[in-house]
Formats: structure tokens, sequence, C-alpha cells
């Protein structure tokens, strides 16, 4: 039986989304949430060749403000999802590419205004099924940047 190798990851960990143009975006790692959530706000639908797309923005690092991307993205499903407190909520599902490490390999999403969360991004299991394990003991295994580094790549 061949063991696969898989990559170790800390609660939280630095990613990128290439394809929304977000270099850097610092993600929790939550095993017990089964999709994975990007902080979006101004959310607005639009058609693209017949597809339904939306249009949203992000302010990708916590606690920063000044730092907004505005990033589209094709609507591949909504679905109910029971937020952290509980609430039933409708939700846009996107599919993107995730940079974690070296790892890049597309993803599901849900929007969803994360503004009260410390988190921009969570990483549910379903992102990290066969491909990682968590060390909770751990933070940012895979890379820790200064915020000069980060704000640089913003511009």
């Amino acid at each position: 039986m061949s063991k696969v190798k898989k990559t170790l990851l800390g609660w939280q960990e630095w990613c990128a989304l290439p394809q929304l143009h977000i270099p850097y975006i610092k993600a929790k790692i939550d095993t017990g949430a089964k999709t994975s959530a990007l902080h979006a706000f101004n959310i607005r639908e639009f058609q693209h060749h017949e597809q339904k797309w939306i249009q949203f923005d992000i302010h990708p690092l916590q606690a920063n403000h000044r730092v907004s991307k505005q990033c589209r993205a094709e609507v591949i499903d909504e679905r109910e999802v029971i937020s952290s407190t509980g609430h039933k909520e409708r939700r846009y599902v996107i599919k993107t590419t995730l940079l974690l490490g070296v790892l890049s390999y597309p993803i599901e999403l849900t929007l969803s205004n994360r503004d009260p969360m410390k988190f921009r991004m969570l990483l549910g299991r379903e992102a990290l099924l066969t491909k990682c394990v968590v060390d909770p003991a751990h933070t940012l295994l895979l890379g820790r940047y200064t915020k000069g580094h980060i704000l640089r790549a913003y511009k």
C-alpha cells in the first residue's frame, strides 16, 4: 500500500487566490467547517456569456480596510449555509484556484461578509481532504512574511 504524502498545516496559514488576483490572504484552517468561506461585500450579479457571474469587493488583509480588491467570478451554485453563529444564510458559491504552499488546486468558496470575523478566509475540510493534515499546536508552517512584503504585493 502506497502512502500519499500530505502537506502539514498549522491552524492558520498564508495562501493565495491567483484567479482572483489575491496574492496573500491569511486563512483559518477550520476542519469543523465543511465548505470554505471568503470575505466579500458589495456583491453584484451580472450576466457574462449567458452565465451568472458576480463582482465583489474584498479587504484581504486582517484589520486593514485600506487594501481592497475587486474580484469577478462565475457563480457555480447558491447554497444555504449555517454560519458560525447558527443562522442560515444563502450564499453564492464560486470555484477558484487555491495556492497553499507548493500545492495548487481548485476549491469551492462561499462568499459572505466576514467583517466581524478575525480571518478573511476559512479553509474547510472539503478543501483539505486528501491533501493536508492539520497540527493545531502550530501556526504558519508554510511560511511567514513581513507586513512590508505583503503590502508591496498589493501595490
